[in-house]
């Protein structure tokens, strides 16, 4: 097909928010977009395990400050096994460079949310950069 839709390299994605009504939008505004939640979970503990329970997960959305500890922990882990993370967060933390492909700071549209899940799938598969979003770092390596 000439006009088909470009294949995502993301496409499975573990939300990880303790802000309920934050975590509800993200991840009925992600499943309408496309995206397979994995899972949403409100602690490092519970992203934690489920990062190490082996399931394909392309994406993890983190929110750096969560009640029972730091998202850059989730990050790290992510990190070790080669996946993704995205920060979304009030104030970037320093060492996000180290443990993450983007930080995407709050408050941020869906707009601007898809578009940064965009880029982070762009650089992934290799492909141009479009615009993006004022409210967004890229870490990831562009070709």
């Amino acid at each position: 097909m000439l006009f088909s839709k470009k294949k995502r390299k993301i496409k499975k994605i573990l939300i990880v928010e303790d802000e309920p009504l934050v975590a509800f939008d993200t991840e009925h505004m992600l499943g309408d977009a496309g995206f397979e939640i994995v899972r949403t979970v409100d602690r490092v503990a519970d992203a934690v395990a489920t990062i190490g329970e082996g399931i394909e997960i392309d994406l993890v959305l983190v929110d750096v400050n969560l009640a029972d500890g730091s998202g850059i922990d989730v990050a790290r882990t992510a990190h070790a096994r080669s996946i993704p993370a995205l920060f979304v967060t009030g104030a970037c933390p320093t060492e996000a460079r180290e443990v993450a492909a983007g930080c995407l700071a709050k408050p941020y549209s869906h707009r601007d949310l898809r578009a940064a899940i965009d880029a982070i799938d762009r650089v992934m598969a290799g492909n141009k950069l479009g615009k993006l979003p004022n409210n967004f770092s890229l870490f990831l390596e562009t070709a």
